[in-house]
């Protein structure tokens, strides 16, 4: 497997100034020569000064900041050049641009199955970056196809891996919708593995959309609410209760009111529908007693 090894090229400003040699150097030797045969060796001189302008003048190139260039002679690779600004090289090299910037990958929704085999929609977004240079050149065709066929591969086979949810509700198993931190973590960790290959280091990789899929999405937001709802009623109930036995244990502390067994009763079951009533209560006048 090819890796990167720096190559650091020559100062285009000081291959201009050798250019300008040679150019007034050629021209002056073509001039002063000018009378005499062409086979004279000042004219010789100044042709080979000419060819030697030509020959140097492909060799310059710009490198802006974070920007690369993979070089190669005749097939063979022979380095990176990661120097910015105004350089020069061999001019048999063949140059190929890449860039070393920082770039957003936002995925397409797919459709898949999670592991309990239910249809659900996923999407996710990643940062990632070429960090070696030969690699994303020399080991794969196109490293940004490259990039989002493996983020869509490592998307399906995450979700494959986990539940959306946890149905029952009774493991504390990864969930796709409930372990956001740790599914990033993950799906980070796979792409890495899967794009060092072609050079490219991701940053950073989110879930970005997670949804059920249209069928189904109206029955489990069903179980949702009434998930919702049982948890509420028992949080209610276990409020009632809790207070409903500081009322009785304030009223015998303080010897307010005598209670028999009977009376407690229907004073918890009327405290209780007070209490847990989805409604406000209609008070009702005894103007007997409890057993008339």
């Amino acid at each position: 497997m090819t890796r990167e090894k720096l190559y650091l090229p020559l100062s285009g400003y000081l291959m201009v100034f050798v250019e300008l040699i040679t150019l007034i150097a050629g021209i002056v030797l073509i001039i002063a020569d000018f009378s005499t045969p062409p086979i004279s060796l000042a004219s010789l001189m100044g042709a080979f000064c000419l060819l030697a302008f030509v020959f140097i003048l492909p060799g310059f190139f710009i490198n802006n900041p974070n920007e690369a260039k993979v070089l190669l002679l005749f097939g063979e690779y022979k380095g990176t050049a990661r120097r910015e600004g105004f350089c020069w090289i061999n001019p048999f090299f063949t140059k190929r641009h890449i860039s070393l910037r920082a770039r957003n990958q936002n995925g397409n929704v797919l459709k898949v199955n999670d592991k309990l085999g239910n249809p659900i929609e996923i999407g996710a977004v990643l940062v990632w970056q070429v960090q070696d240079t030969a690699k994303a050149t020399l080991e794969v065709e196109n490293y940004q196809q490259y990039v989002v066929i493996q983020s869509e591969a490592a998307v399906r086979h995450l979700a494959n891996t986990f539940p959306y949810d946890d149905i029952d509700e009774h493991t504390d198993g990864i969930t796709l919708r409930a372990s956001a931190d740790q599914v990033n973590n993950l799906l980070e960790k796979e792409l890495n593995e899967r794009l060092d290959r072609a050079g490219i280091k991701v940053l950073e990789a989110r879930i970005s959309h997670l949804a059920y899929a249209q069928e189904i999405a109206g029955a489990m937001l069903q179980r949702q609410q009434a998930t919702a709802v049982v948890a509420a009623r028992r949080q209610i109930v276990e409020g009632a209760v809790g207070m409903v036995e500081m009322a009785l244990s304030k009223l015998s502390e303080k010897e307010i009111v005598v209670l028999d067994e009977e009376r407690k009763a229907a004073m918890v079951s009327n405290l209780l529908v007070v209490l847990c009533g989805e409604k406000g209560t209609q008070p009702v006048l005894n103007a007997g007693t409890l057993y008339h």
